[in-house]
């Protein structure tokens, strides 16, 4: 994909216990760039994700952040090279204000005049964030949620970001909300993306490059113009009226995309 790739996992393995949930999957991020992963529950998306945040280590395979080798390292010392992981379901901490879960994510820097400039540049993004900054973040919306959970990765500076369902559970128009953000992050900030997501039209219309994971494996990955005229991608992810059911039939009938 690319000669200079911020990000580079090669041929990883993860499992559960006994069960393999990751199968030898190769994919790159180019440094400034969105990579869509896309694929239906159960599919690895997560634990991707959670291999490459260091949450979980691969038995085999390699994962390579800004240069350096990661897949054996802690998850905080992880953070600290720049790598920040928005997790499925948020995961704030319910019982902090909003402005001690933004600070949190702030918790390895020692900058306070950037960390005091990354705060105002927050609240222009989110400004429902400012107007709640002292509230408990458990009594935010679901919406006002994820506002705070992508804000308080973006605290922490990262150079790559990683977003897992970001949609979840948000109305149509949150859901547009949250996209625009996200595209500003990467256009104002220039940080790279790692976006896992279901609804996949916003994330091939938000991402330059997507990869298809299927039972653990990538089966189909390419530039998200290419993908979202696949008819493949068409039938099974984009819901196209004429597709109907026969084309989740024949989806369900493959193995691996050839």
């Amino acid at each position: 994909m690319s000669a200079d790739p911020i990000l580079k996992v090669s041929n990883i393995e993860t499992y559960y216990g006994r069960i393999m949930a990751v199968r030898g999957v190769s994919l790159e991020v180019a440094r400034g760039d969105i990579v869509a992963v896309l694929g239906a529950n159960g599919a690895g998306k997560t634990t991707i994700l959670k291999t490459i945040s260091g949450v979980l280590d691969p038995l085999k395979g390699s994962v390579e952040f800004d240069g350096m080798r990661i897949d054996r390292l802690d998850p905080d010392r992880i953070v600290r090279l720049g790598l920040a992981h928005v997790p499925e379901g948020r995961e704030i901490f319910p019982f902090l204000s909003v402005r001690e879960n933004l600070m949190m994510g702030a918790f390895a820097r020692s900058d306070r005049d950037a960390v005091a400039a990354d705060l105002e540049r927050i609240y222009g993004y989110f400004p429902v964030l400012k107007a709640r900054i002292d509230k408990g973040a458990g009594l935010l919306s679901g919406g006002e949620q994820q506002m705070l959970a992508i804000s308080r990765a973006f605290m922490s500076r990262p150079k790559l970001l990683l977003l897992d369902e970001p949609s979840l559970g948000l109305s149509p128009l949150l859901v547009r909300e949250i996209f625009t953000i996200i595209r500003r992050l990467n256009a104002e900030a220039g940080i790279a993306m790692l976006l896992v997501e279901q609804n996949a039209r916003m994330a091939l219309e938000t991402a330059q490059y997507g990869y298809v994971l299927e039972v653990g494996r990538i089966v189909m990955a390419d530039s998200c113009e290419r993908l979202m005229q696949s008819q493949d991608i068409q039938e099974f992810y984009l819901g196209a009226k004429e597709a109907g059911a026969r084309g989740e039939r024949r989806w369900k009938k493959r193995k691996v995309w050839r």
